[in-house]
């Protein structure tokens, strides 16, 4: 997988460039950092069991920049006051999460070969994400910048393209044979590099901390279509098998450029 700080690096170079060249457009900007616990949900472990939920949880850390709309930078005034100024935000983001993934539920505890080899199975899901979202705030952001309220809920939906690596490895030896794999993924292992697509939802809110910055809170889904092989497994238990997802709880600081 292409190293994410790269990509990091090349946002940072162009939003540099950028923000002299759409001044003269009237948008303003804005930067921030995100970080928080992933939990994913997919083919190890059984759907709809509480230890599975709670406990495949990685960690990710993100790098987001905004197009504000309410705030012009060509003349360091607020814009013309539209409902599409005050109220709707263009985010572009890109993160990284890794999740180790174990097999976890009633079927791992059994004392049988089967609970033994779901037992002694990890994996690992590395994920890359870059994208857009728009974001809705319902009340008005000119309020919120000058300090009229302190807090701006907002709602968010967008897409990410993402490139992934899953691992799988056992202590009981290589993957892929009747002594070490359960037989619902026996053939059903891929760990090699692969892509896929997000729909990403998003509820949070902003904090304001101080004139040029605030503090995010945000809860958000992923949800990834193109592939099943996010996670590495695709069982051919088509009662077992999941769509790949996670739930990403977040807390970030953003400042205005």
């Amino acid at each position: 997988m292409t190293h994410p700080f790269r990509y990091i690096s090349i946002l940072l170079v162009v939003l540099a460039s950028s923000n002299l060249s759409n001044a003269q457009l009237g948008f303003s900007h804005e930067l921030g950092f995100i970080t928080g616990p992933v939990a994913f949900q997919s083919d190890y472990g059984e759907r709809y069991d509480w230890d599975t939920n709670s406990g495949n949880v990685g960690i990710g850390v993100g790098l987001v920049h905004y197009i504000n709309f309410a705030y012009r930078a060509d003349c360091d005034c607020y814009s013309a006051d539209t409902y599409w100024n005050d109220h709707f935000k263009i985010r572009s983001e890109i993160s990284y999460h890794v999740t180790t993934l174990n097999h976890l539920g009633p079927e791992a505890e059994k004392p049988s070969l089967g609970g033994l080899q779901l037992r002694s199975m990890q994996g690992k899901a590395n994920v890359f994400e870059a994208g857009a979202h728009l974001e809705w705030f319902p009340w008005s952001i000119r309020d919120f910048q000058t300090g009229g309220k302190k807090i701006a809920p907002y709602l968010g939906l967008g897409a990410h393209y993402v490139s992934y690596r899953p691992e799988a490895t056992s202590t009981l030896g290589p993957l892929g044979n009747p002594v070490t794999t359960f037989p619902t993924f026996i053939d059903r292992i891929d760990t090699s590099q692969g892509s896929a697509i997000a729909v990403v939802g998003d509820v949070g809110l902003r904090y304001k901390v101080g004139p040029m910055s605030d503090i995010l809170i945000s809860s958000k889904w992923h949800y990834y279509t193109g592939s099943n092989l996010v996670d590495g497994l695709s069982p051919n238990n088509v009662n077992n098998r999941a769509n790949d997802w996670i739930w990403w709880f977040n807390v970030g600081y953003i400042f205005y450029l």
